[in-house]
């Protein structure tokens, strides 16, 4: 079996940060001093500049080796469900013709990046559970 060159630990991180930066709306206006209970906390998910999560996802990327890189982006398009682990190295032979000039840039912009990474370590029989990140409900 293919095994990844990319640890399970810094997949579910990247899947964290990504599924907290797809709930981000654009702020509401809601003025400071607010009550938060009345405000039914909308402000943990207004994408406010001082929120660091873009550009914590960003820098992770950033700082991955080519190999990491591109088994995030077969792991992405394995989670897409086209696709099985058996057909691993032809999905790695796509990533290596086909790879993204920009590959950070192709992750940031990409629908589902965390859901279609943690399908992708399901194909694998991985898992994001007890990795230290939390839970996703």
């Amino acid at each position: 079996m293919a095994e990844l060159r990319i640890s399970t630990e810094t997949v579910c991180f990247i899947i964290a940060k990504a599924r907290a930066l797809d709930v981000k709306v654009a702020p509401s206006g809601l003025m400071n001093g607010s009550n938060p209970a009345d405000d039914e906390e909308r402000a943990i998910l207004e994408d406010l500049p001082s929120d660091a999560t873009e550009e914590e996802l960003r820098r992770t990327l950033e700082a991955l080796n080519g190999a990491e890189i591109a088994d995030l982006i077969g792991l992405a398009w394995l989670g897409r469900g086209e696709e099985t682990v058996e057909d691993w190295p032809d999905i790695m032979q796509g990533v290596a013709d086909d790879h993204p000039e920009h590959p950070v840039a192709y992750l940031m912009q990409l629908p589902l990046l965390g859901d279609y990474l943690e399908e992708g370590l399901a194909a694998f029989g991985l898992s994001c559970t007890g990795s230290g990140e939390p839970p996703v409900l």
